[in-house]
């Protein structure tokens, strides 16, 4: 199998054994329960468009493991929306509540569409009905739901007004997180995952864990996708002083070497719906930005962008997963042979599921958190986080015990697996199996 044809699905199993080297042959007998999905839903459902017709419409719900508490994942909109994708990133988010030590366990969903080409009403439709088909396989201590590619604020206002409407009489708005202000979502939500992001980075930086790159500031960084996520973190990365030097979007990208303005771009793509031709930028591809000569590279969109074939180009002296599963593990072995840092999805972008549950608490309680409460919350998470990883990667580092992996390194994302799979496996122990 080549790296092109490599599937999401097989990209997490292939990390599952590598963290597997790794963790005590005690335990190899929960390891297969880890392995699989507890539960996987495929629906298919009408909806009648404005103009008139009806088209069917396909989506996935799959609940990974509960073993932590509730299922916790997005719902995306996107026309390559398909099973294998839903079910590994359902395993991802298993992995990051687990090294987040958050109790939840992974989920995901996903309709496929193309919401660029849907009108807000017909949007809504979607998401009601898919609401509606998944029933009670969703509940706020079942399975809970969040804003990923392509759904948003409003989106999740949807969710939470199908569901309270199915079952009232209930407090319902810790079905879902990442709701409107005003419906019990969590100030600092929205800016999460990228304050997570930008919060882990700096924390590898002042360990001196990247010998060339000594603090963010002044430090060259490059950014594929301008959604939630990398518009959030372009801006959090600029506040501490670093250079915005490249940008882009699903249609192309920006570069300029002195640094963008993030108001002047944002203004930009907002009233064209791109960041291409942005003045004063030189138009790139998706596909150049990720190989020019930057400090900090931050994949932030899609997964499966550094691959075999173009790992050898990268630049950057370091890259941080904010999108999930963007390098394969054969791009990780490349990355690593060329002394290339590589900061892990399941601890870089776990700030948005980390504040869901931050959100989730608040709903049960029926009270609001202040930003600057939920901000150190977040912060001292995710640290407490990173240093449990570096610990582990210095741990397992001092004790190979003949048991080097010829074919993949000793990385941090083998680390922090190895932490996640390591405490499911203990609490899986510890709980037993049933009945």
């Amino acid at each position: 199998m080549s790296d092109d044809d490599i599937t999401p699905s097989q990209i997490s199993a292939v990390n599952l054994q590598r963290a597997q080297r790794y963790i005590d042959s005690g335990q190899d007998n929960l390891l297969p329960i880890l392995k699989y999905p507890r539960r996987v839903i495929s629906v298919n459902f009408p909806i009648e468009m404005d103009d008139g017709s009806v088209e069917v419409f396909r989506g996935y719900r799959v609940l990974h493991n509960r073993t932590l508490g509730p299922g916790k994942g997005g719902i995306r909109f996107h026309p390559e929306v398909d099973l294998d994708e839903v079910s590994a990133l359902a395993m991802l988010m298993t992995w990051k509540c687990a090294l987040l030590e958050i109790p939840f366990g992974g989920a995901k969903g996903g309709v496929v569409c193309d919401p660029k080409s849907l009108s807000q009403g017909e949007l809504r439709r979607i998401t009601r009905r898919f609401i509606s088909e998944l029933g009670d396989d969703l509940g706020p201590y079942t399975d809970i739901p969040s804003p990923d590619l392509y759904t948003d604020e409003q989106t999740m206002a949807w969710v939470y007004d199908t569901y309270d409407v199915m079952h009232q009489g209930n407090n319902n708005r810790a079905v879902v997180t990442g709701k409107p202000l005003l419906l019990g979502g969590s100030p600092g939500r929205r800016e999460a995952t990228a304050r997570g992001c930008v919060s882990v980075t700096e924390y590898f930086i002042h360990r001196g864990l990247i010998p060339a790159l000594s603090e963010l500031r002044g430090s060259r960084v490059a950014i594929q996708g301008f959604g939630n996520v990398g518009e959030v973190a372009a801006q959090l990365f600029s506040e501490c002083g670093a250079i915005i030097v490249a940008l882009s979007d699903s249609q192309g990208g920006i570069a300029d070497g002195e640094g963008i303005d993030l108001a002047e771009a944002s203004a930009f793509k907002k009233t064209t719906g791109t960041l291409v031709g942005l003045a004063h930028t030189e138009t790139i591809t998706n596909s150049d930005l990720l190989e020019i000569d930057c400090d900090v590279l931050i994949p932030a969109a899609l997964g499966r962008q550094i691959t075999a074939d173009n790992a050898g180009s990268i630049k950057a002296k370091v890259i941080v997963e904010a999108a999930n599963g963007p390098v394969t593990p054969a791009a990780d072995r490349i990355l690593a042979e060329r002394g290339i840092w590589l900061l892990p999805d399941i601890l870089v972008n776990a700030g948005g599921v980390t504040v869901s549950y931050f959100e989730w608490l608040q709903n049960l309680d029926n009270e609001t958190w202040q930003l600057d409460e939920v901000n150190a919350r977040l912060h001292q998470r995710m640290r407490a986080s990173a240093e449990a990883t570096i610990a582990r990667w210095q741990y397992l580092q001092c004790d190979l015990s003949g048991n080097e992996d010829a074919e993949y390194p000793l990385d941090l994302r083998t680390a922090a697996l190895t932490l996640a799979v390591d405490r499911l496996a203990q609490i899986t122990a510890q709980r037993g199996i049933w009945p």
